[in-house]
């Protein structure tokens, strides 16, 4: 059912996997290194055409520089911001009640319920562009920060309760039940009994949920106009000059925008990692 441990695989199977493990990092990595190498160059090696070969003028104090001046990546950093911290609270706030009530109690329409919220995630968010546009102009939530948030909430809910229903499924059902004896209320041992033990998973499910949000350019750009409140992922196209593109701007811009979601990887990594194998063994 599960895969052989690749150590326990036959020699050749072994050879070809030291082979084509590093090939394979160094192709989805190709990307990333041309962004970097990118954002250390002159406008006139990209003129030049040349993309992949090493920079003949080195820029990066100046290019760097440029950009925190030069343009209003430092407003779109903290439009991102107030964009992501909310929504990652708002969001794992709603799918862990959510979630205990679907992984705790069990009632006629849970599976229903649950399908649901699992079913939404299914649905490919570009064809509800124009009505979730509609409805932000109706309710007066569009070209908004509040706006952006609130719809980001009710989409990432769906994931998120389906994320935290099947960690609190599978604790220990006598944990509940004994709290219940002792006189606890529903809510105490919510609180007290079954957060601190879906802890790990919490931490996990903001590190995704940060990332997802904070990459995010597609509702940015439908649903924002301004740079009152556009994220720094929308905003980084506005680094390009009307008449020139400038592509080392824009690539020291992305490497500035992905700094944060990897700092919060790598400070969380311990509970991103005890999360994710949270009841992955028994004993």
């Amino acid at each position: 059912m599960f895969p052989t441990p690749i150590a326990k695989t036959s020699a050749p199977t072994r050879w070809l996997y030291q082979v084509a493990l590093p090939i394979a990092l160094l192709v989805w990595l190709l990307p990333i290194i041309a962004v970097a190498l990118t954002s250390l160059r002159g406008q006139g090696d990209i003129a030049s055409g040349n993309y992949w070969g090493l920079p003949t003028q080195w820029q990066v104090i100046e290019n760097y520089t440029a950009v925190f001046t030069n343009t209003p990546i430092l407003r779109y950093i903290g439009n991102s911001f107030l964009v992501t911290l909310p929504t990652v609270i708002g969001a794992v706030s709603l799918a862990c009640l959510a979630g205990y009530a679907l992984g705790v109690y069990r009632f006629k329409l849970n599976l229903l319920v649950f399908f649901i919220f699992v079913g939404g995630n299914f649905v490919p968010f570009q064809i509800l562009m124009v009505p979730v546009r509609d409805l932000s102009l109706r309710l007066g939530l569009y070209d908004s920060i509040t706006g952006l948030v609130l719809f980001h909430i009710a989409f990432q809910t769906g994931f998120c309760t389906f994320f935290m229903r099947n960690f609190i499924r599978d604790l220990p059902m006598e944990l509940v039940e004994a709290a219940r004896i002792e006189g606890a209320n529903e809510f105490q041992i919510f609180w007290r009994v079954v957060l601190p033990l879906v802890r790990p998973a919490l931490a996990a499910l903001a590190v995704l949920v940060f990332t997802f949000i904070w990459n995010d350019y597609f509702w940015s750009t439908v649903l924002i106009q301004g740079d009152h409140a556009m994220p720094v992922t929308g905003g980084l196209k506005s680094l390009n000059g009307m008449w020139v593109a400038q592509w080392h701007l824009v690539s020291a811009g992305s490497i500035v925008a992905a700094l944060p979601p990897v700092a919060i990887f790598f400070l969380m990594q311990k509970q991103f990692i005890a999360g994710l194998t949270l009841g992955a063994s028994k004993g």
